[in-house]
Order: structure tokens, then C-alpha cells, then sequence
């Protein structure tokens, strides 16, 4: 029997780059490619749709009660919506495993609500990839110009994934990834990366003295490539990501629609 494929979406951050804002940054209107206004979520829900993702779980926080009002049980999204409460603000690895007990047992496809990108049909791809090949983790890639503000990706000679350099100005570097899928043994590291970052009260990454960034979902990644996960990935050399998460990135988003 294939294993049920769950969409995974972390929804719990405190969106203070935008500013004030009248909702929920998952829920903040924008005018597609296609002239139609939609809030920037749909349109990962609509590419798990497009892949025949029909269970959704939605990871929000405290006071963000207005994307549950927003989506309801998903059904007039062609998706069933779940929601669950996250109370660590520590970031997005941390959220992600508080579905652990849902999505233990089930392949995962993993994208972020306020990224836009192309194919849409990019996770239909990358759920053939997996369950066609031994690897548990098939990342989405496609080339970025910004290597300070993303995850970029570091190749090997013969192609495998040699570092995820995060968020750092290598300018050599020209693919970034923005959705994965995995298998439930990716689950269980990220859940024990987690819990291992709680005991030792561990919520960043030492960079330098004095410096520190948060754990970002590329660095569990990074540690499972390192302790011997097989882990592939599809270039999508004609795809985009555009992140509508900074005022910046958000205007470059709409100059361009």
C-alpha cells in the first residue's frame, strides 16, 4: 500500500519584518500573475493540490485565529485543513516538529506560505522522484541571485549536495531550494533535533563570537546529509521562488505582477 502523502505548512512566525499588519502575512491579499486577488497561502495549497496533496496541517501560533477563520476545514480550497498550535518560538524546524505525532508515518511535502514559486506542478514531480528512488529527501531547487537571503545550495562534482550555505553572500553559488518532500525517517531526525535543541536549551547557530542566527530547516537538512541520508533533488532551471516576507521582497513581488 503507498504511504499518504500529508502537505506540511509552519505558519507560526511573528511576521515582524512586514510591519503592522491587518491579518495574518499567510492571509494578506495579493493580485497573482493571472490579475485574480488571492491570499499568498493559496497558492502553495493549490500546487499540494495540483500533486493530489488533499490533507493539509497548518502549524500557527497563538493569535493567529484568523487563518483558521480564513480556511476553514479547506474544503472550498479542494483540501482538507488541519490546525495545530505551536508554543515554541525558537523557528521553523521547531515548529514543523509539532506535527510529529500526525505526520510520523507519512510521506511529507513541505512548502512555505509566503513564498510564491514556480511550477506549479513542482511537488508532483518531486513526490515522483522519491517514490521512484531510495532517497529521503527530494528538495525543489531553482537559481536564485540573492545568495544572501536564501539557502543555496553547494554541488559536489558529481552533482550530490555537498552544503546548504545559509543566508551568506557566495556569489558562486546560483540554486536555491524552497520545497522539499521526505520520508517519516527525516521526521524522526528533525523531531530529535529538535528535542535534542530544547534539552540543551539551544535555539541558535553560533557563527562567530558574538554573532548567532536561528536553526533554520536547511541546517536539519545539513544533518541529515551528514549522518548518511540519501537525499536528491529536481532543478527546476526555467522555476522561480519569490519571498513576499520582507517590504522589500514584498514591492519587487508586486512591481512585477
Amino acid at each position: 500500500m503507498s504511504m499518504e502523502t500529508i502537505g506540511l505548512i509552519p505558519a507560526g512566525g511573528t511576521a515582524s519584518r512586514l510591519g503592522r499588519l491587518p491579518c495574518s502575512k499567510e492571509i494578506f491579499p495579493l493580485v497573482d500573475r493571472s490579475g485574480t486577488i488571492r491570499v499568498v497561502s493559496e497558492h502553495l495549497i493549490r500546487c499540494f493540490r495540483i500533486a493530489g496533496i488533499e490533507e493539509v496541517y497548518m502549524i500557527i501560533r497563538k493569535g493567529k485565529w484568523d487563518i483558521p477563520e480564513y480556511y476553514g476545514d479547506g474544503s472550498a480550497f479542494g483540501v482538507n485543513m488541519g490546525y495545530l498550535v505551536v508554543n515554541s518560538t525558537y523557528g521553523t524546524p521547531f515548529t514543523l516538529s509539532q506535527a510529529y505525532p500526525f505526520i510520523k508515518d507519512k510521506l511529507v511535502a513541505m512548502g512555505f506560505p509566503d513564498i510564491i514559486f514556480s511550477p506549479e506542478n513542482a511537488f508532483q514531480q518531486l513526490v515522483s522522484k522519491i517514490k521512484s528512488t531510495e532517497a529521503e529527501i527530494v528538495l525543489g531547487i531553482v537559481p536564485f541571485a540573492h545568495p544572501a537571503k536564501a539557502d543555496m545550495i553547494e554541488f559536489n562534482e558529481d552533482g550530490s549536495i555537498r552544503d546548504i550555505v545559509i543566508k551568506q553572500n557566495r556569489i558562486d553559488l546560483q540554486y536555491s531550494w524552497g520545497i522539499a518532500v521526505w520520508k517519516p525517517r527525516f521526521t524522526e531526525l528533525m523531531k530529535n533535533y529538535t528535542d535534542d535543541c530544547f534539552l540543551k536549551g539551544k535555539d541558535k547557530i553560533e557563527q562567530q563570537v558574538g554573532k548567532s542566527r536561528e536553526i533554520y530547516v536547511g541546517d536539519v537538512i545539513m544533518h541529515a546529509i551528514r549522518n548518511g541520508f540519501k537525499t536528491s533533488y529536481v532543478v527546476f532551471k526555467e522555476g522561480y521562488y519569490e519571498d513576499i516576507g520582507t517590504p522589500d521582497e514584498l514591492n519587487d513581488y508586486l512591481r512585477k505582477v
